[in-house]
Protein backbone atom coordinates (compact mmCIF):
# COMPACT_ATOMS: atom_id res chain seq x y z
CA UNK A 1 0.00 0.00 0.00
CA UNK A 2 2.93 2.35 0.68
CA UNK A 3 4.32 1.56 -2.77
CA UNK A 4 0.91 2.27 -4.31
CA UNK A 5 0.66 5.57 -2.45
CA UNK A 6 4.12 6.57 -3.71
CA UNK A 7 3.17 5.82 -7.33
CA UNK A 8 -0.10 7.74 -6.95
CA UNK A 9 1.80 10.80 -5.73
CA UNK A 10 4.26 10.48 -8.63
CA UNK A 11 1.37 10.21 -11.08
CA UNK A 12 -0.07 13.48 -9.80
CA UNK A 13 3.30 15.26 -9.58
CA UNK A 14 5.04 14.20 -12.82
CA UNK A 15 4.08 15.61 -16.19
CA UNK A 16 4.75 18.39 -18.65
CA UNK A 17 4.75 20.68 -15.63
CA UNK A 18 6.40 18.94 -12.64
CA UNK A 19 4.88 19.70 -9.25
CA UNK A 20 6.55 19.60 -5.85
CA UNK A 21 4.86 17.74 -2.96
CA UNK A 22 3.73 21.08 -1.50
CA UNK A 23 2.24 22.13 -4.84
CA UNK A 24 0.45 18.78 -5.16
CA UNK A 25 -1.10 19.26 -1.72
CA UNK A 26 -2.15 22.82 -2.46
CA UNK A 27 -3.62 21.73 -5.79
CA UNK A 28 -5.66 19.05 -4.04
CA UNK A 29 -7.08 21.13 -1.18
CA UNK A 30 -7.13 24.77 -2.34
CA UNK A 31 -9.34 26.01 -5.16
CA UNK A 32 -7.38 29.26 -5.15
CA UNK A 33 -4.11 27.50 -5.89
CA UNK A 34 -2.75 27.92 -9.46
CA UNK A 35 -2.07 24.16 -9.47
CA UNK A 36 -5.72 23.31 -8.74
CA UNK A 37 -6.77 23.08 -12.39
CA UNK A 38 -3.74 20.96 -13.33
CA UNK A 39 -4.32 18.51 -10.48
CA UNK A 40 -8.12 18.23 -10.66
CA UNK A 41 -8.69 18.47 -14.41
CA UNK A 42 -5.73 16.42 -15.69
CA UNK A 43 -3.66 14.51 -13.14
CA UNK A 44 -6.27 13.28 -10.64
CA UNK A 45 -8.74 11.75 -13.16
CA UNK A 46 -5.81 10.09 -14.93
CA UNK A 47 -4.54 8.64 -11.67
CA UNK A 48 -7.94 7.37 -10.54
CA UNK A 49 -8.54 5.74 -13.90
CA UNK A 50 -5.11 4.10 -13.69
CA UNK A 51 -6.01 2.71 -10.25
CA UNK A 52 -9.28 1.24 -11.50
CA UNK A 53 -7.98 -0.09 -14.81
CA UNK A 54 -4.86 -1.54 -13.22
CA UNK A 55 -6.85 -3.41 -10.59
CA UNK A 56 -9.26 -4.69 -13.26
CA UNK A 57 -6.50 -5.96 -15.55
CA UNK A 58 -4.44 -7.54 -12.78
CA UNK A 59 -7.36 -9.39 -11.18
CA UNK A 60 -8.78 -10.52 -14.54
CA UNK A 61 -5.37 -11.93 -15.51
CA UNK A 62 -5.17 -13.92 -12.26
CA UNK A 63 -8.72 -15.20 -12.82
CA UNK A 64 -7.93 -16.30 -16.39
CA UNK A 65 -4.77 -18.11 -15.30
CA UNK A 66 -6.66 -19.93 -12.55
CA UNK A 67 -9.68 -20.80 -14.69
CA UNK A 68 -7.70 -22.12 -17.67
CA UNK A 69 -4.77 -23.46 -15.59
CA UNK A 70 -2.64 -21.64 -18.11
CA UNK A 71 0.37 -19.60 -16.93
CA UNK A 72 0.29 -17.69 -20.23
CA UNK A 73 -3.33 -16.56 -19.86
CA UNK A 74 -3.86 -12.82 -20.12
CA UNK A 75 -6.88 -10.83 -21.34
CA UNK A 76 -4.71 -9.31 -24.05
CA UNK A 77 -2.97 -12.50 -25.17
CA UNK A 78 -6.23 -14.49 -25.31
CA UNK A 79 -7.99 -11.89 -27.46
CA UNK A 80 -10.47 -10.60 -24.89
CA UNK A 81 -9.25 -7.01 -25.13
CA UNK A 82 -9.26 -7.30 -28.91
CA UNK A 83 -12.90 -8.44 -28.82
CA UNK A 84 -13.86 -5.40 -26.74
CA UNK A 85 -11.88 -3.17 -29.12
CA UNK A 86 -13.59 -4.60 -32.20
CA UNK A 87 -17.02 -4.07 -30.65
CA UNK A 88 -16.18 -0.46 -29.78
CA UNK A 89 -14.83 0.21 -33.28
CA UNK A 90 -18.12 -1.11 -34.65
CA UNK A 91 -20.08 1.15 -32.29
CA UNK A 92 -18.10 4.20 -33.36
CA UNK A 93 -17.78 3.49 -37.08
CA UNK A 94 -21.23 2.12 -37.84
CA UNK A 95 -23.46 3.56 -35.12
CA UNK A 96 -21.74 6.88 -34.40
CA UNK A 97 -21.46 6.30 -30.64
CA UNK A 98 -18.71 8.50 -29.23
CA UNK A 99 -18.91 8.28 -25.41
CA UNK A 100 -17.46 5.82 -22.93
CA UNK A 101 -20.93 5.32 -21.47
CA UNK A 102 -22.09 4.00 -24.84
CA UNK A 103 -18.90 2.07 -25.59
CA UNK A 104 -18.90 0.10 -22.37
CA UNK A 105 -21.91 -2.06 -23.28
CA UNK A 106 -20.39 -2.96 -26.63
CA UNK A 107 -17.08 -3.70 -24.88
CA UNK A 108 -18.84 -6.12 -22.52
CA UNK A 109 -20.52 -7.91 -25.40
CA UNK A 110 -17.29 -8.15 -27.41
CA UNK A 111 -15.26 -9.36 -24.43
CA UNK A 112 -17.83 -12.03 -23.52
CA UNK A 113 -18.11 -13.29 -27.11
CA UNK A 114 -14.35 -13.61 -27.59
CA UNK A 115 -13.90 -15.25 -24.17
CA UNK A 116 -16.32 -17.99 -25.13
CA UNK A 117 -14.96 -18.28 -28.68
CA UNK A 118 -11.33 -18.45 -27.59
CA UNK A 119 -12.11 -21.10 -24.98
CA UNK A 120 -13.98 -23.17 -27.57
CA UNK A 121 -11.34 -22.82 -30.30
CA UNK A 122 -8.62 -23.66 -27.80
CA UNK A 123 -10.25 -26.99 -27.00
CA UNK A 124 -12.70 -26.26 -24.18
CA UNK A 125 -11.98 -28.37 -21.11
CA UNK A 126 -9.25 -30.22 -23.03
CA UNK A 127 -7.46 -26.96 -23.84
CA UNK A 128 -3.72 -26.80 -23.27
CA UNK A 129 -1.81 -23.59 -22.54
CA UNK A 130 -0.24 -23.72 -26.00
CA UNK A 131 -3.58 -24.16 -27.80
CA UNK A 132 -5.17 -21.30 -25.86
CA UNK A 133 -2.22 -19.03 -26.63
CA UNK A 134 -2.42 -19.92 -30.34
CA UNK A 135 -6.19 -19.39 -30.40
CA UNK A 136 -5.72 -16.01 -28.71
CA UNK A 137 -3.01 -15.00 -31.19
CA UNK A 138 -5.29 -15.88 -34.11
CA UNK A 139 -8.24 -13.97 -32.66
CA UNK A 140 -6.01 -10.97 -31.90
CA UNK A 141 -4.76 -10.89 -35.49
CA UNK A 142 -8.24 -11.10 -36.99
CA UNK A 143 -9.89 -8.61 -34.64
CA UNK A 144 -7.19 -5.96 -34.72
CA UNK A 145 -7.13 -6.22 -38.51
CA UNK A 146 -10.87 -5.53 -38.40
CA UNK A 147 -10.29 -2.49 -36.15
CA UNK A 148 -7.59 -1.19 -38.50
CA UNK A 149 -9.90 -1.67 -41.46
CA UNK A 150 -12.67 0.29 -39.75
CA UNK A 151 -10.26 3.14 -39.06
CA UNK A 152 -9.11 3.23 -42.69
CA UNK A 153 -12.66 3.21 -44.02
CA UNK A 154 -13.82 6.09 -41.82
CA UNK A 155 -10.75 7.87 -40.48
CA UNK A 156 -12.64 11.05 -39.53
CA UNK A 157 -15.13 9.45 -37.12
CA UNK A 158 -12.51 7.09 -35.68
CA UNK A 159 -9.81 9.72 -35.17
CA UNK A 160 -10.17 9.44 -31.41
CA UNK A 161 -9.50 5.70 -31.57
CA UNK A 162 -6.04 6.09 -33.07
CA UNK A 163 -4.39 6.65 -29.70
CA UNK A 164 -7.04 4.66 -27.84
CA UNK A 165 -6.12 1.44 -29.71
CA UNK A 166 -2.55 1.73 -28.38
CA UNK A 167 -3.76 1.95 -24.77
CA UNK A 168 -3.69 5.31 -23.00
CA UNK A 169 -4.74 7.13 -19.82
CA UNK A 170 -4.10 10.57 -21.31
CA UNK A 171 -7.74 11.40 -22.10
CA UNK A 172 -9.07 10.48 -18.65
CA UNK A 173 -11.94 12.53 -17.24
CA UNK A 174 -13.98 12.31 -14.05
CA UNK A 175 -17.00 11.34 -16.17
CA UNK A 176 -15.08 8.33 -17.50
CA UNK A 177 -14.07 7.31 -13.97
CA UNK A 178 -17.67 7.54 -12.76
CA UNK A 179 -18.88 5.48 -15.73
CA UNK A 180 -16.50 2.54 -15.37
CA UNK A 181 -16.19 2.44 -11.56
CA UNK A 182 -19.46 0.52 -10.90
CA UNK A 183 -18.60 -2.15 -13.48
CA UNK A 184 -15.07 -2.64 -12.15
CA UNK A 185 -16.32 -2.69 -8.55
CA UNK A 186 -18.90 -5.35 -9.45
CA UNK A 187 -16.24 -7.41 -11.24
CA UNK A 188 -13.84 -7.20 -8.29
CA UNK A 189 -16.54 -8.20 -5.81
CA UNK A 190 -17.56 -11.15 -8.01
CA UNK A 191 -13.92 -12.23 -8.29
CA UNK A 192 -13.30 -12.08 -4.55
CA UNK A 193 -16.59 -13.85 -3.78
CA UNK A 194 -15.65 -16.76 -6.06
CA UNK A 195 -12.02 -17.11 -4.93
CA UNK A 196 -12.61 -20.05 -2.58
CA UNK A 197 -14.65 -22.00 -5.15
CA UNK A 198 -12.08 -21.31 -7.87
CA UNK A 199 -9.39 -22.67 -5.53
CA UNK A 200 -11.40 -25.89 -5.30
CA UNK A 201 -11.81 -26.04 -9.08
CA UNK A 202 -8.01 -26.09 -9.45
CA UNK A 203 -8.09 -29.61 -7.96
CA UNK A 204 -10.37 -30.86 -10.74
CA UNK A 205 -14.14 -30.99 -11.20
CA UNK A 206 -14.67 -34.11 -9.08
CA UNK A 207 -12.65 -32.79 -6.17
CA UNK A 208 -14.40 -29.42 -6.47
CA UNK A 209 -17.82 -31.08 -6.23
CA UNK A 210 -16.65 -33.05 -3.19
CA UNK A 211 -15.66 -29.77 -1.56
CA UNK A 212 -19.10 -28.29 -2.23
CA UNK A 213 -18.34 -26.20 -5.34
CA UNK A 214 -20.38 -26.28 -8.55
CA UNK A 215 -17.88 -26.23 -11.44
CA UNK A 216 -20.26 -24.94 -14.12
CA UNK A 217 -21.46 -22.10 -11.90
CA UNK A 218 -17.88 -21.23 -10.90
CA UNK A 219 -16.84 -21.00 -14.57
CA UNK A 220 -19.81 -18.81 -15.47
CA UNK A 221 -19.17 -16.53 -12.50
CA UNK A 222 -15.47 -16.22 -13.32
CA UNK A 223 -16.13 -15.45 -16.98
CA UNK A 224 -18.71 -12.84 -15.92
CA UNK A 225 -16.18 -11.18 -13.63
CA UNK A 226 -13.51 -11.19 -16.37
CA UNK A 227 -16.00 -9.70 -18.84
CA UNK A 228 -16.95 -6.88 -16.46
CA UNK A 229 -13.33 -6.08 -15.63
CA UNK A 230 -11.87 -6.30 -19.14
CA UNK A 231 -14.84 -4.65 -20.83
CA UNK A 232 -14.80 -1.63 -18.53
CA UNK A 233 -11.01 -1.22 -18.57
CA UNK A 234 -10.80 -1.53 -22.36
CA UNK A 235 -13.67 0.90 -22.95
CA UNK A 236 -11.94 3.52 -20.80
CA UNK A 237 -8.25 3.03 -21.68
CA UNK A 238 -8.00 0.90 -24.79
CA UNK A 239 -6.44 -2.57 -25.07
CA UNK A 240 -3.52 -2.48 -22.61
CA UNK A 241 -1.61 -5.77 -22.72
CA UNK A 242 0.67 -7.76 -20.40
CA UNK A 243 -0.48 -6.21 -17.09
CA UNK A 244 -2.73 -9.25 -16.48
CA UNK A 245 0.13 -11.60 -17.39
CA UNK A 246 2.97 -9.96 -15.50
CA UNK A 247 1.39 -9.03 -12.16
CA UNK A 248 -0.03 -12.46 -11.10
CA UNK A 249 3.36 -14.09 -11.72
CA UNK A 250 5.14 -11.49 -9.60
CA UNK A 251 2.54 -11.53 -6.83
CA UNK A 252 2.35 -15.33 -6.67
CA UNK A 253 5.91 -15.33 -5.33
CA UNK A 254 4.63 -13.43 -2.28
CA UNK A 255 1.19 -14.94 -1.71
CA UNK A 256 1.36 -18.45 -3.17
CA UNK A 257 -1.43 -19.80 -5.37
CA UNK A 258 -4.33 -19.22 -2.93
CA UNK A 259 -6.68 -16.85 -4.77
CA UNK A 260 -8.05 -15.45 -1.52
CA UNK A 261 -4.66 -13.76 -1.08
CA UNK A 262 -3.57 -13.54 -4.70
CA UNK A 263 -6.54 -11.52 -6.01
CA UNK A 264 -6.40 -8.70 -3.40
CA UNK A 265 -2.63 -8.46 -3.89
CA UNK A 266 -3.07 -8.22 -7.67
CA UNK A 267 -5.62 -5.44 -7.13
CA UNK A 268 -2.88 -3.47 -5.32
CA UNK A 269 0.22 -4.30 -7.38
CA UNK A 270 -1.34 -4.03 -10.86
CA UNK A 271 -2.16 -0.30 -10.42
CA UNK A 272 1.44 0.16 -9.22
CA UNK A 273 2.67 -1.32 -12.51
CA UNK A 274 0.18 0.56 -14.71
CA UNK A 275 0.66 3.96 -13.08
CA UNK A 276 4.41 3.40 -12.93
CA UNK A 277 4.43 2.66 -16.67
CA UNK A 278 2.33 5.77 -17.28
CA UNK A 279 4.76 7.95 -15.31
CA UNK A 280 7.71 6.36 -17.13
CA UNK A 281 6.04 7.16 -20.46
CA UNK A 282 5.71 10.81 -19.50
CA UNK A 283 9.37 11.02 -18.48
CA UNK A 284 10.88 9.04 -21.37
CA UNK A 285 8.77 10.72 -24.04
CA UNK A 286 9.41 14.36 -23.13
CA UNK A 287 8.44 16.90 -24.40
CA UNK A 288 5.55 14.62 -25.44
CA UNK A 289 4.79 11.25 -23.87
CA UNK A 290 4.76 7.54 -24.66
CA UNK A 291 1.36 5.87 -24.39
CA UNK A 292 1.11 3.53 -21.40
CA UNK A 293 0.18 0.59 -23.65
CA UNK A 294 3.55 0.86 -25.40
CA UNK A 295 5.45 0.90 -22.10
CA UNK A 296 3.63 -2.15 -20.70
CA UNK A 297 4.27 -4.01 -23.96
CA UNK A 298 8.01 -3.33 -23.64
CA UNK A 299 7.93 -4.57 -20.02
CA UNK A 300 5.71 -7.59 -20.64
CA UNK A 301 7.17 -8.87 -23.90
CA UNK A 302 10.42 -10.23 -22.40
CA UNK A 303 8.49 -11.92 -19.57
CA UNK A 304 6.19 -13.64 -22.06
CA UNK A 305 9.19 -14.93 -24.03
CA UNK A 306 10.82 -16.16 -20.82
CA UNK A 307 7.68 -18.05 -19.78
CA UNK A 308 7.41 -19.68 -23.19
CA UNK A 309 11.10 -20.64 -23.13
CA UNK A 310 10.76 -22.18 -19.65
CA UNK A 311 7.91 -24.41 -20.87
Amino acid sequence: MLLLLAVVLLSIAVGARPLSPAEVWQGLVSTASPEHSVVHQMRLPRTLLGLLAGAALGVSGALMQALTRNPLADPGLLGINAGASAAIATAVGLLGIGTVGGWIWFAMLGAAAVTALGYAVGGGRRATPERLALAGAALNAVLFSYVSGMMLIDAASLDRLRFWTVGSLAAAEFATVRTVAPFIAAGLLAALAGARALNALALGDDAARALGARPALVRVGTITAVTLLCGAATAACGPIVFVGLLVPHLVRRLTGPDLRWLLPACAVYAPVLLLGADVAGRVLGRPGELQVGLVTAVLGGPLFLRLVARR
